[in-house]
């Protein structure tokens, strides 16, 4: 599977302007891909002004990522803010190229930011089926807990988007390959760069990682386009030498 991670700034809730941006981006792509990944909030920047930004399911950047899949012929993944039945979320979709489109809503909300205070706690773990591959799609602060992350679904690639901050740099790396080598899939955090509204620094560090722990693509500081391509019958090869996911806890999530 190709993948096309896309790291970079953010104009700060201006859905219009991230949108221009991202298209461009989109544009320079080479070649064909299966599925682009964007930030987390990637409409709005990391905003805790949900009244302001917030956007419904049948919005303008919904409608352009069902565009994007289109004109692209592949999937597009990334959250935004989605005001749903009076109460507003950190929804990410994951949309097909045909237009439909599967969500997950952010569990674990940012409490250092007042997250859990603008926003509502999403509670089910979505896996994602598309082209042979089963993808767990989460966003940022959802690394830190690797319980809600563990495999037993048996996917096969785990995603993160993500606002993660310059100065948490190092626990984004570490944890990244720790999510991929625990679970045994690859994974992949997309970041962005740049400065937010409220004056953090962002150094990125997209990657991609086996899942031994390798790296695929290596942190990016940069902004821009990075595709990789992923060999599933590398994952199922790894499992079949290294059978350490039978050996699981058993466990269920309150």
């Amino acid at each position: 599977m190709k993948i096309s991670l896309i790291q970079t700034s953010l104009a700060w809730e201006d859905a219009a302007a991230n949108r221009d941006n991202f298209t461009t981006l989109i544009k320079n792509i080479n070649g064909t891909t299966d599925l682009i990944v964007l930030p987390e909030m990637f409409a709005t920047g990391f905003s805790m002004n949900p009244s302001a930004v917030a956007e419904t399911m049948d919005g303008s950047t919904v409608t352009w990522m069902k565009q994007m899949a289109a004109a692209n012929s592949c999937a597009i993944t990334g959250s935004l803010v989605i005001e749903d039945d009076g109460n507003y979320y950190n929804r990410l979709l994951f949309v097909y190229p045909d237009g439909t489109y599967k969500t997950y809503d952010k569990r674990h909300l940012f409490t250092l930011a007042g997250e859990d205070k603008a926003y509502t706690a999403g509670t089910q773990k979505l896996i994602v089926e598309y082209k042979g591959w089963k993808i767990c799609p989460l966003i940022c602060y959802d690394l830190r807990f690797p319980v809600f992350a563990r495999n037993v679904e048996e996917y096969d690639l785990m995603i993160y988007v993500a606002n993660w901050p310059q100065v948490r740099t190092l626990a984004w790396d570490t944890l990244l390959r720790a999510r991929a080598i625990e679970n045994q899939a690859y994974t992949v955090g997309v970041n962005r760069v740049g400065i937010d509204g409220n004056g953090h620094s962002y150094t990125g560090h997209t990657q991609a990682v086996d899942a031994l722990g390798s790296y695929i693509l290596e942190p990016q500081q940069t902004e821009g386009v990075f595709t990789i391509e992923l060999d599933k019958q590398a994952t199922l090869d790894t499992r079949s030498k290294l059978a350490f996911l039978n050996d699981r806890d058993n466990f269920t999530l309150a």
